[in-house]
C-alpha cells in the first residue's frame, strides 16, 4: 500500500477545512500525529515530548485549556497547573480544576501548533502523542495565557529534527493476557480478593494479579459488588446530577498515557445527536453515548465503607468514563450520590435475573 504523502495530506485538508482532524486521519488512514506532523514547518513544530519539561514549565502558562480524549469521549478542562508532582514513571497534577495522572513512557510524539480562527486570531497549543500515533494530551491557551512563556518553551524544546513525517508502532494493552472469558476467572477468589479491597487505588492491582480484565471482573463477580444499568444510564445520571444541589461528581476519561479528572458539580448538560454534553464554565465534556455498549454500577469495598462507581465501556470492553461522587479520603462516601447511582434503572437482563 503505498504512503499518504505529507503534501496530500495538506491537499486534502485544504479541501475539506471543516473536517474534524480525527476524521481526516481515519479517512486518509494515517495517524493523527502523522496529519500534525505533515504541517512541521508550515504550523507546526516538532519539540520533545517528555512530559517532565510540561510540567516544569506549565505553571507558568497561566490560565489554560487541557484536553484529554479518548475515542469515545472529549474532556475539557480551564485552569492553571498546580499542585505538580514529577516522576519518571507517572506523573500527578492535583490543582483545584486540572487533576491528571501520566504515564510518560506512553508520550512518544509532540509539536507546538499555531493556528488562526475565523477572525484571523491565533490559537496555540501543544499536542502530544503516544507510540501509535493517537492523540495523549493537547494543551491550548487561552486569552489570559502567558504567550511569552509558551513561546519560551516551544524555543528551549525545539527538536532538531522537523521532519514531515513520524514513525508509529503498535502496542499491546497493558491487560491483553488478562482473561476476558467469564469461564476461565476463578470467581471464589475473585471475590475474596475484591472484598479485602481497602482503598479504590488498589483495585487495579487486583485485577493484574489475578490477570483477569476489568469489564469480565465486574461482570462475573456477583450483583451485591456489581450490576448491569440499562443502556440509558449515563444520560440519566447526568441530568439527576445537574438538579441536584450540592452533589459533585468526579468524572474520570483516560487513554493510553493520562488519565483526566473532573472534580465538581455539573450543571449544563446537552445532548446533541448520538453526544452528551457538559457545557460548564472550567468543564466541558462530549460523550458518544451510541458508543457505549454496557454501563455498570460498581461497589468497591474501602476502609472508609464501600465507594460506589458508575462504569461505562465499549464494545471491545474498554472503559470510555468512569463516575464516582466526590469524597475525601478518611471521609465516606456522599449518602446523596449513593442514592442518586442506586436508582438509576437496571438493565433489563439484569432486572430479569
Amino acid at each position: 500500500m503505498t504512503e499518504t504523502t505529507p503534501e496530500q495530506i495538506r491537499e486534502f485538508r485544504s479541501q475539506n477545512p471543516k473536517m474534524r482532524e480525527r476524521d481526516i486521519a481515519a479517512r486518509l488512514n494515517i495517524s493523527e500525529a502523522a496529519l500534525v506532523a505533515a504541517e512541521v514547518g508550515l504550523t507546526a513544530t516538532r519539540i520533545a515530548p517528555e512530559p517532565s519539561h510540561l510540567l516544569d514549565h506549565a505553571e507558568s502558562f497561566g490560565e489554560i485549556m487541557a484536553l484529554s480524549r479518548n475515542e469515545s469521549a472529549v474532556h475539557e478542562k480551564i485552569g492553571v497547573f498546580e499542585n505538580i508532582k514529577n516522576g519518571k514513571n507517572a506523573a500527578i497534577v492535583l490543582g483545584e480544576n486540572i487533576d491528571l495522572r501520566i504515564f510518560p513512557s506512553r508520550w512518544a510524539h509532540a509539536f507546538a501548533v499555531t493556528k488562526t480562527d475565523d477572525n484571523g486570531a491565533e490559537k496555540l497549543s501543544l499536542q502530544y502523542f503516544d507510540m501509535t500515533g493517537t492523540a495523549v494530551f493537547k494543551l491550548h491557551l487561552r486569552p489570559a495565557s502567558n504567550v511569552e512563556a509558551y513561546r519560551d518553551f516551544v524555543e528551549k524544546y525545539r527538536l532538531e529534527d522537523q521532519s514531515q513525517t513520524v514513525l508509529t508502532e503498535a502496542f499491546a494493552p497493558h491487560d491483553a493476557d488478562h482473561a476476558r472469558d467469564a469461564n476461565a476467572v476463578d470467581v471464589e477468589l475473585l471475590r475474596d480478593r475484591w472484598t479485602a479491597l481497602t482503598d479504590t487505588h488498589q483495585f487495579f492491582g487486583m485485577l493484574n494479579d489475578l490477570k483477569v480484565h476489568r469489564q469480565t471482573a465486574i461482570a462475573t463477580v456477583g450483583d451485591d459488588y456489581a450490576y448491569r444499568l440499562a443502556d440509558d444510564a449515563v444520560a440519566t445520571m447526568f441530568h439527576a446530577a445537574a438538579e441536584t444541589p450540592d452533589l459533585p461528581l468526579m468524572v474520570f476519561v483516560a487513554n493510553n498515557g493520562i488519565v483526566q479528572i473532573h472534580s465538581g458539580p455539573v450543571s449544563n448538560v446537552v445532548e446533541m445527536g448520538p453526544w452528551i454534553n457538559v457545557m460548564d464554565p472550567t468543564f466541558h465534556l462530549h460523550l458518544r453515548r451510541d458508543q457505549i455498549a454496557e454501563t455498570w454500577l460498581v461497589r468497591k469495598p474501602t476502609s472508609d465503607g464501600h465507594v460506589t462507581s458508575i462504569e461505562a465501556f465499549n464494545a471491545n470492553g474498554e472503559l470510555i468514563i468512569q463516575f464516582f461522587g466526590k469524597r475525601l479520603e478518611g471521609y465516606a462516601e456522599r449518602p446523596v450520590w449513593r442514592a442518586l447511582a442506586e436508582s438509576l434503572p437496571r438493565h433489563a437482563q439484569t432486572a430479569a435475573a
